[in-house]
């Protein structure tokens, strides 16, 4: 069976094609904000319909970078790219590729990848967290996604860090997201994350934010281990040397909660392969 696996994120989309677990195409581009949901499906169009000419496509799984309502499969927002809210995606996947497809949000897809083929497999629960141009999270317990009750279960990025610090763009103050994503470190320091994170002297204050961050999943969760994709993971020990010291000193003296925080194994593809495990999940329902 061929398997379209779709990511979409603030700064860019992906799509691959899989045969059983073998990724037989990926493409990957920037994403065009201004030209917004409209520009990003024609090109998803365009590139599977060359690919679908030459390879049958017969299911598809999505992982979208923001929050979705997983019980009717409809987008409820993107604060980073305009004309998502309340689109019905993988109605357009059915109705214009002519496949039925799942989706979930970016965050929760990135988890099963990892918790299945990457860094967390032989883990549980693990709880993977995307580092990106926004923060989002994803519980894995037993290899299945755990969503909550109105599926926001992992939204960790608008944890409140800093109550009197700077307006996010969800309307809160301080979030997580805010002080620690790669939007606004760039917008906030005039430099990409990947320069800044060069930078031991920034790193070591950087890391007091993250570590808040991730604090509150340890002390409330006590995931097995901490799984940290997108691009500011790829930092590696530049990042996470300092980030499991810091955490350490933060985590609450009594607390013998395990400090097990690693990058995502499958780098870029998390979210990819966690909407291959998505797609496959329902065929077998």
């Amino acid at each position: 069976m061929n398997t379209l696996a779709i990511d979409i994120g603030g700064t860019k989309f992906t799509v691959a094609i899989f045969n059983g677990e073998t990724m037989l195409h990926r493409e990957s581009q920037s994403t065009d904000r201004e030209g917004g949901r409209d520009w990003m499906l024609s090109r998803i169009q365009q590139i599977v319909s060359t690919w679908a000419s030459e390879t049958p496509i017969h299911n598809c799984g999505i992982g979208f970078g923001g929050p979705v309502n997983f019980a009717t499969q409809r987008v409820t927002l993107s604060t980073h790219v305009g004309g998502w809210q309340d689109f019905d995606l993988t109605g357009w996947v059915q109705s214009t590729l002519g496949i039925p497809a799942i989706m979930d949000n970016d965050a929760n897809a990135g988890a099963l990848g990892e918790a299945l083929y990457g860094a967390g497999k032989g883990y549980t629960p693990v709880f993977y967290m995307t580092l990106s141009t926004g923060i989002g999270g994803g519980i894995i317990h037993e290899g299945r996604i755990w969503r909550g009750a109105d599926s926001y279960a992992g939204e960790i990025g608008h944890l409140t860090i800093r109550p009197d610090g700077p307006d996010c763009l969800c309307g809160s103050h301080g979030c997580f997201e805010r002080m620690c994503c790669g939007l606004w470190l760039e917008k906030d320091h005039g430099r990409p994350a990947h320069h800044l994170l060069n930078d031991p002297a920034f790193v070591n204050i950087y890391v007091v934010d993250l570590a808040l961050g991730l604090k509150a999943c340890i002390m409330l969760l006590n995931p097995a281990r901490i799984v940290i994709g997108g691009g500011i993971a790829k930092a590696g020990d530049k990042l996470f040397l300092p980030l499991r010291r810091e955490l350490r000193n933060q985590i609450t003296s009594w607390s013998r909660a395990r400090i097990d925080v690693v990058p995502a194994a499958l780098g870029d593809d998390s979210i990819l392969y966690g909407a291959l495990a998505l797609a496959n999940e329902r065929t077998t329902q």
